[in-house]
């Protein structure tokens, strides 16, 4: 399968050329040429299959033959070792568990694989990885990559903006991975990322290429987990409402991808916080970008999310029919830190500040009858000191987290200018 520039349908890459790529030429995103349609017996054997053979299954048509079928089970067998359970929180609504990988977010099912399939694609060609994190992205990224031969990974974070437990898991490992604290917000980091990809003599110079959601191979991934969820629930369920934490889109696009290749779903909600940008395109049609505001859910502080282009090219373009699929709902602070206390107080469930926001919408706008599942991206320990001001008492770090807890943070500095970015790049790596 090719994958073809969402501005310049005319330009097509391979999966593992637009995996090194990142972003296309312009700036933009790759999209597969043609979404697979997986038929009404895989979905009846879905509920008998595992994850990593589900997984397989998903990723071998977008993958073709860029890597081989032996290199694909072996990546996929090696990446999804671990659980994603789904475990009921309240009547009829379910928590996807997305946090039981090696650093306790989401983002380690599409970073996972991002590495093991760029460690066989390069073949023995040095890579430079430029990675934006408003928190989790950067720890999954970094520790998929790290020590693996031929890679260096440079992750930018909005300096005091991500939790101290996200740095750690990030911003302490040394070898391959370069942390950069921006003296700014995470649509800073973005755009410094961007526009280096768009400094075309740099770009080639160095290798870069991006691991962030715009990256085909870290994206589409994502999309396994929307299969495995409805796996785990019983057979002849009621209909399917997903309720996806909503920042850069790369989840919530990732669900409606699985959609259109025939997942029996019956509804999405964008879930965010009070950077609401999605849920106020939705409900007006108007996509207003503006700057991001700092929150307690910060994987969500974005203003200027990177795969809206991808929702729209999903559904053509038609706001009706997305507006028709997908509903939305924002939450302030305040309503976050309610929603963390009722919900453990009512149900005994320990949410994160991402998840709970989904759980919060799906008790708002799930249709009657309706099974819902929240995705709870990450651990709530990550965010121990607002978890557990909200429930007024400390929750205790697990071992990975308070093993990390432990390590001293070593990172740069550098204000939100690309010519400063471009010359600390230029300095400190060996062309």
């Amino acid at each position: 399968m090719n994958f073809y520039s969402i501005n310049d349908k005319k330009h097509k890459l391979s999966f593992t050329e637009a995996m090194i790529a990142g972003p296309t030429p312009d700036g933009g995103l790759y999209f597969p040429e043609s979404i697979p349609q997986f038929g009404k017996s895989f979905f009846d054997g879905l509920y008998d299959m595992n994850l990593q053979e589900i997984a397989y299954h998903i990723l071998k048509p977008y993958v073709g033959n860029s890597l081989s079928d032996s290199v694909l089970k072996e990546i996929v067998e090696n990446v999804y070792k671990f659980e994603i359970p789904i475990k009921q929180v309240s009547y009829n609504n379910y928590a996807l568990e997305l946090f039981h990988g090696p650093t306790l977010a989401f983002k380690d099912v599409g970073a996972g694989f991002l590495a093991n399939a760029m460690s066989h694609a390069a073949k023995g060609r040095k890579i430079r990885v430029l990675v934006a994190t408003s928190g989790d992205t950067g720890s999954a990224v970094a520790n998929g990559f790290l020590g693996i031969e031929n890679t260096e990974v440079v992750v930018l974070y909005p300096k005091g903006k991500v939790s101290n437990l996200q740095q750690k898991q990030f911003a302490t490992l040394g070898q391959n991975i370069k942390p950069i604290a921006i003296e700014g917000t995470f649509d800073d980091c973005q755009r410094l990322v961007k526009t280096a990809f768009a400094d075309k003599a740099m770009s080639k110079k160095m290798n870069l290429t991006s691991a962030n959601s715009i990256n085909v191979a870290r994206w589409i991934p994502q999309s396994i987990y929307y299969y495995w969820a409805v796996a785990q629930l019983a057979k002849g369920h009621a209909p399917v409402t997903f309720s996806v934490p909503s920042g850069n889109l790369g989840n919530l696009t990732a669900g409606l991808l699985a959609h259109k290749t025939g997942l029996p779903v019956d509804g999405f909600i964008a879930a965010s916080n009070s950077n609401d940008i999605v849920p106020s395109y939705l409900r007006t049609g108007a996509y207003e970008p503006k700057a991001s505001v700092q929150t307690i859910a910060n994987a969500m502080d974005v203003g200027d999310p990177n795969n809206f282009p991808r929702l729209t090219e999903l559904y053509g373009n038609n706001y009706e029919a997305i507006s028709a699929k997908i509903g939305g709902k924002s939450y302030s602070d305040d309503e976050i830190r309610n929603l963390l206390l009722k919900t453990y107080q009512t149900t005994g469930y320990l949410a994160d500040p991402h998840g709970v926001t989904g759980l919060g919408a799906l008790q708002s706008l799930k249709p009657e009858g309706n099974v819902g599942v929240f995705l709870e991206t990450a651990h709530p320990a990550k965010f121990t000191d607002d978890v557990s001001a909200a429930l007024g008492f400390l929750i205790p770090l697990p071992k990975r987290l308070a093993e990390f807890a432990k390590r001293e943070i070593v990172s740069d500095e550098l204000p939100a200018d690309f010519k400063g970015f471009k010359a600390y790049l230029e300095s400190s790596f060996e062309a």
